[in-house]
């Protein structure tokens, strides 16, 4: 689930928020109902890693093992692993629903995004969902947009129907549900364009562990493909497809998330170097 600092042809936790999409505690030291997921369609040097900061089984509920106040610090680095920026997500509210008629008990989780760039400046500021439902984080879906596609369009409406994707707290090796955004681009008067990202092939594997500045962790690997649609006409549409490899863990979320061009390439990295718990 690559984080919202991609750029589109090059590269939200905010695409990565993009971010953003879980790993288990280290070896050592909207209310949205999610649409149903359908399959439709090494950072830079760094220093010796730090112990992770500790986190509970994963559950739905806490998701992700996260609590009120707890800030989530992303490195975000380009194909040459120069830094980029950082993206930081923290929990602002951790709210139970219960189960009401025909539709499941859940957890919904209110995360604040603020992206940097490589100069600390702000760049933007948003709101994501997550959902835990059945034994399964659901990402928000408007975590799968580039902002890059939409630059074109300033002044313009913009209408969203994402399908969040799916994050097991108990992994199996096998296939995932897909994912996809649906950005309508409109005006006072008329349709313009419709800018799509579908997410298809999605696969787990592991756990395997892996190390960054936060800490180690168990981390099952995902990969999936992504392609990306803007389409201003029935006969007219621009279109680039990119493959992702996501590192997560049950117990604490989005660890890694790697963008590859569709020949394997490396294009971006989005890597987890800092898990702050909330204050007491």
């Amino acid at each position: 689930m690559p984080l919202s600092f991609r750029r589109h042809h090059t590269l939200p936790l905010a695409a990565l928020l993009g971010l953003l999409a879980a790993c288990t505690r280290p070896d050592s030291p909207q209310a949205p109902v999610a649409a149903t997921p359908t399959d439709s369609a090494t950072a830079a040097a760094t220093p010796p890693p730090a112990p992770a900061a500790p986190t509970g089984a994963a559950s739905c509920a806490q998701p992700f093992g996260l609590t009120d106040g707890t800030e989530l610090t992303y490195q975000l680095s380009d194909e040459k692993k120069r830094p980029q920026g950082t993206q930081i997500l923290k929990v602002a509210s951790i709210t139970p629903h219960e189960a009401e008629k025909k539709a499941p008990a859940y957890t919904e989780v209110l995360l604040k995004s603020s992206l940097y760039d490589a100069n600390n400046r702000l760049q933007r500021n948003d709101e994501y969902v997550y959902q835990c439902r059945r034994d399964t984080v659901l990402t928000d879906g408007r975590l799968l947009l580039d902002p890059a596609l939409l630059r074109s369009f300033r002044d313009r409406r913009f209408a969203y129907e994402p399908v969040h994707l799916a994050w097991p707290n108990q992994p199996t090796p096998g296939p995932l549900p897909g994912g996809k955004l649906t950005v309508q681009v409109s005006s006072p008067s008329v349709d313009i364009a419709q800018v799509v990202t579908t997410v298809s092939q999605r696969k787990i594997s592991g756990p395997q562990s892996l190390t960054t500045p936060a800490g180690t962790f168990q981390c099952y690997k995902v990969e999936a493909r992504y392609e990306y649609v803007t389409q201003a006409r029935a006969d007219m549409a621009r279109r680039s497809v990119k493959r992702v490899v996501d590192y997560y863990a049950p117990g604490v979320g989005m660890v890694r998330s790697e963008m590859h061009d569709a020949d394997g390439e490396p294009d971006h990295v989005a890597e987890l170097i800092k898990r702050t718990p909330a204050a007491r």
